[in-house]
């Protein structure tokens, strides 16, 4: 069985949207992955535009997808443009999650997605198999 090597991205401070995403791709058995995502606290939330691209690069690279919570909230990060850009210049899948109960999506995660899908175990997965 292959295992799927993921950059989830995500804010800290909704970290918990995070967690119930692990939670529920680790409920499935027949699906197997790693979250290369960068891990709270981290030193790069200090870091300048080269560092915070440079931490990037080493988590994407050996990812077969980036994979966004599409609520608002990534619109205002400064990660997310640097995110969707590493992964488009390294040709990285990008798959953009509807939190569950959000009603808006981020405009810049939907118009870089090349999937989107709603939160439920089989749609995450469906377009991480199809897309990664």
């Amino acid at each position: 069985m292959s295992t799927y090597h993921l950059f989830i991205s995500h804010s800290w401070d909704y970290s918990d949207a995070y967690e119930r995403l692990l939670d529920l791709l680790g409920r499935d058995t027949t699906f197997n992955f790693k979250s290369h995502a960068l891990p709270a606290p981290h030193p790069i939330v200090e870091a300048s535009a080269l560092e915070l691209e440079q931490a990037i690069v080493e988590h994407l690279q050996p990812c077969s997808a980036l994979v966004i919570m599409a609520g608002v909230y990534p619109t205002y990060g400064r990660w997310i443009d640097k995110e969707i850009e590493v992964a488009r210049r390294l040709g990285k899948a990008i798959i953009a999650i509807k939190p569950f109960g959000a009603e808006r999506i981020s405009p810049t995660v939907r118009n870089a997605a090349n999937a989107e899908c709603a939160w439920s175990t089989r749609h995450i997965i469906g377009a991480i198999t199809l897309h990664a």
